[in-house]
């Protein structure tokens, strides 16, 4: 159900403050920090990298190195802000024991979130795809302006993979540096759309929410499976699912609190709130009531 903002709050804090919740995070969770994200209110249309097509197509691969080499410093030097910072004390106060993120700008970490898995990758990686080797992107970086000394673009609306638009023309003649290891071809080491997020990952994932009592998600639509098989999971294993996110979503109804509040003010809020109440890490209402003498709370 959706709710006001005051009872919205009320309501998560109820929910936080007596289990142990795994949050899912979308890319709506970073556009405080420059980093907009693709269908929240303000977003723009835009037309992602597709596997399929960064694999088969060299044009489209030198396209999106040549855009990704303007727009990634712009996510680079992005920086957590209060939505993250209130994630990582809900860590640390034992109310969080985990993060599942769709993001790719490493930014749950740069705050102290400590317990991150990213679903889809991160941008601070480079992959080959011939040899599977992977190294940094800021490596890369530097390969990429030592090998394009005249490649000169600028755009101030980056993607939440760090790709932006930019003409064609500026394109054409720009040099992809090739794996250091192999000459292969490199790819950011994030799942594309199109492209399936590692098995292993998503065991690692399944197992997160096994070890949750609730589930948040904070800034995600959901439209992409990916993220919204979690909703699935946890409406399956009935437990209680908490959605804060500026626009609709694919589980609302699935959601037993809904808030259309702002991350930046419903989360630092919410860990106010829970801070004092919550657990250390390691216990479970399940596993305290059984630690309890005859299995009841102490």
């Amino acid at each position: 159900m959706s709710l006001p903002a005051p009872d919205a709050l009320d309501a998560l804090s109820d929910v936080l403050a007596e289990r142990r919740t795994l949050v899912l995070s979308g890319a709506g969770i970073s556009t405080d920090s420059g980093i907009p994200d693709y269908r929240g209110p303000d977003a723009r249309p835009r037309a992602p990298m597709r596997y399929q097509t960064f694999v088969r197509d060299p044009e489209a691969r030198r396209r999106y190195w040549a855009r990704s080499s303007v727009g990634w410093p712009v996510t680079a030097r992005a920086r957590a802000n209060e939505a993250h910072a209130a994630v990582a004390r809900l860590e640390r106060a034992g109310a969080v024991c985990g993060v599942l993120t769709q993001n790719v700008d490493g930014l749950h970490q740069a705050a102290g979130s400590r317990r991150v898995l990213e679903l889809h990758g991160s941008l601070a990686s480079v992959i080959c795809l011939d040899c599977g080797v992977r190294s940094a992107r800021a490596v890369l970086q530097e390969r990429m302006k030592a090998a394009n000394p005249d490649f000169h673009a600028h755009a101030d609306d980056v993607a939440p993979d760090g790709d932006v638009e930019i003409p064609d023309a500026l394109t054409r003649d720009f040099v992809v540096p090739e794996c250091l290891s192999c000459g292969g071809t490199l790819k950011p080491d994030v799942v594309f759309f199109g492209e399936n997020v590692p098995r292993p990952r998503v065991e690692r994932a399944w197992r997160m929410l096994d070890e949750a009592d609730a589930l948040l998600v904070v800034g995600s639509s959901l439209t992409v499976y990916s993220g919204y098989r979690f909703v699935r999971r946890a409406r399956e294993q009935g437990l209680p699912i908490a959605i804060v996110n500026d626009g609709p979503t694919r589980g609302d109804d699935a959601a037993a609190v809904r808030s259309h509040g702002r991350l930046g003010e419903v989360l630092p809020a919410l860990a106010v709130r829970v801070r004092a109440a919550a657990r250390p890490l390691g216990t479970s209402p399940a596993s305290r009531d059984a630690a309890a003498p005859g299995g009841a709370p102490s």
